[in-house]
């Protein structure tokens, strides 16, 4: 179960950090949102590639799912922990898949469509995809911490990266991104310590 619970989450990461490169290289994202709608879509629009690069971001968000079920199996249950994180992945694959799915087909000269892409973006991309995923993400890393006791230096950096991901709930962008950062080097942690380790810990 360790392997397999490992390899979901490197995956995950790898998915994750290779999908936001490319947004950020080829549609400057995410300071992309804070343009102006229209441009912001004509930009969209005009890349092809955009599109199958939030795929991928929307992938790497639904891979927290298995990896949610998986550690919960390790912590012999821990049905909190697996509530939550598969809530996490769905969330955020809700509010990424907008854009391959709905803003492909807006026009960035229609009125109506500009107005729909922004609400879009504020409901399924603000209040769902990131307010709901910066939340749940965070308190799925604090329960399956406390739950499989990962090592103290381990359940420290996934503690302060989880503070660092509410950040994004109060309009902390930086201390989001590098929450995010950190989040991503505890999960690879995490997946070294599943490998190495005979055992995972497991409180009565």
């Amino acid at each position: 179960m360790r392997v397999p619970t490992a390899l979901v989450a490197v995956t995950a990461v790898v998915a994750a950090n290779a999908a936001f490169v490319l947004l950020g290289a080829s549609f400057d994202y995410p300071d992309v949102l804070g343009h102006d709608s229209a441009e912001a879509l004509r930009a969209f629009r005009a890349n092809p590639a955009i599109a199958w690069q939030f795929a991928l971001l929307a992938l790497s968000a639904a891979l927290l799912a298995p990896v949610a079920v998986l550690t919960a199996r390790l912590a012999g249950g821990a049905r909190e922990a697996l509530v939550v994180g598969c809530a996490a992945a769905v969330v955020q694959v809700v509010g990424l898949l907008r854009w391959p799915l709905i803003a492909t087909g807006l026009s960035p000269d229609d009125p109506a469509d500009v107005h729909l892409f922004e609400q879009l973006n504020r409901i399924l991309g603000g209040a769902v995809g990131e307010t709901g995923g910066y939340l749940l993400t965070a308190l799925w890393t604090v329960l399956i911490v406390r739950r499989l006791r990962p090592g103290r230096w381990s359940t420290a950096l996934a503690l302060v990266s989880a503070a660092g991901i509410l950040g994004g709930v109060v309009g902390l962008d930086k201390v989001n991104f590098v929450g995010y950062v950190l989040w991503s080097a505890w999960l690879l942690w995490f997946a070294v310590i599943l490998l190495v380790t005979p055992r995972v810990e497991v409180p009565s």
